[in-house]
């Protein structure tokens, strides 16, 4: 079974960082795409970026692009996103799950953007 644990999330003021983390398994994580998705509320939830399994292909929306990074460790079953010069609108709960997904998602991480 397919699981995820998202972690990394918080309070932080705005131009602020964090770093994201989701360990992954029930899957061949080395063989999968992956990839960081953000649901704010009374929204849909929206795909940020991905990353090849090689993790040298990497897609970004545009809303987050030259601001976040995703990376993996596949030898820790582990993919990151680096958030810089975080904004208002960034405040929402983040998930990780690979592409294409089954259907199963892991509790997220909230991340608050407020002065």
């Amino acid at each position: 079974q397919e699981q995820f644990v998202e972690s990394g999330g918080g309070l932080v003021q705005p131009g602020g960082s964090l770093m994201l983390s989701c360990i992954a398994s029930g899957f061949a994580f080395s063989d999968s795409t992956m990839a960081w998705y953000r649901q704010a509320p009374g929204k849909q939830r929206d795909w940020v970026a991905n990353i090849g399994s090689s993790g040298i292909y990497t897609n970004y929306a545009g809303s987050v692009k030259g601001r976040f990074t995703i990376s993996r460790d596949s030898a820790k079953n582990t993919v990151y996103l680096n958030m810089d010069r975080l904004k208002p609108e960034d405040t929402a709960v983040y998930y990780c799950n690979r592409v294409p997904n089954y259907g199963s998602w892991g509790q997220g991480t909230q991340v608050t953007i407020s002065s």
